[in-house]
């Protein structure tokens, strides 16, 4: 539930209804039948399964920044890209433009797990970000451009099988040495859950010393 939108699911439409017929003698509420949209997920069904994308959400980003027409990018971020907190800081007005896209961007994330790398890193400038930094939010605006229809698809056929994948830069980070470690949880064919995260850096492991005689 969010304000006065209400999502009900389950596997028993009878008993869906019935909660859905206590609502509406309470509060009079509007019945919108099966979910198409919610809170900027679209929803689409099919024969083969459930598929839940931000398409809309994210032409509306596009349009506010006015990269609607941007040449769009084949990956979020660049092979050799390397984010450090050097170089002339934003004017408070851009900065301040860069933090709520930002903020915009992680929403996103909700269903695109493809941009949670390149979204946390540039989450970690957001206290003092530089024109390189906005480059690197506009790159992964022009990715989005390329990939508007992206999101997760539940297939209805699938294995009760839970798999995990991780993986990990080994700290590729210049200033703190820390890695970026990402995983990601499928059960069956469906992704269902995955982060990208900053690790403790080595340096903070405690030093073992075995004296020799």
């Amino acid at each position: 539930m969010y304000v006065d939108d209400i999502l009900l699911t389950g596997n028993n439409v009878v008993e869906i209804n019935h909660i859905a017929d206590l609502l509406h003698a309470a509060f009079r509420i509007k019945n919108l039948g099966n979910l198409a949209y919610f809170l900027g997920f679209e929803v689409a069904r099919n024969s083969t399964g459930l598929h839940l994308n931000q398409r809309k959400y994210t032409l509306d980003l596009l349009h506010d920044i006015g990269m609607l027409d941007s040449f769009p990018a084949p990956t979020p971020m660049a092979q050799t890209s390397c984010l450090q907190h050097i170089g002339q800081l934003l004017d408070p007005d851009e900065a301040s433009s860069y933090r709520r896209l930002i903020g915009r961007l992680i929403y996103l994330t909700n269903m695109r797990p493809d941009i949670s790398f390149s979204v946390n890193n540039l989450s970690q400038f957001v206290a003092a970000p530089t024109p390189s930094h906005k480059q690197a939010v506009f790159r992964v605006l022009r990715y989005l451009k390329n990939s508007l229809g992206n999101g997760l698809f539940f297939p209805i056929n699938t294995p009760i099988e839970l798999k995990a994948y991780s993986d990990s830069d080994w700290a590729t980070c210049p200033e703190t040495r820390k890695s970026i470690t990402r995983f990601s949880i499928y059960l069956g064919q469906s992704l269902i859950s995955w982060k990208s995260k900053n690790s403790k850096p080595y340096h903070e492991a405690p030093l073992k010393l075995n004296n020799v005689l």
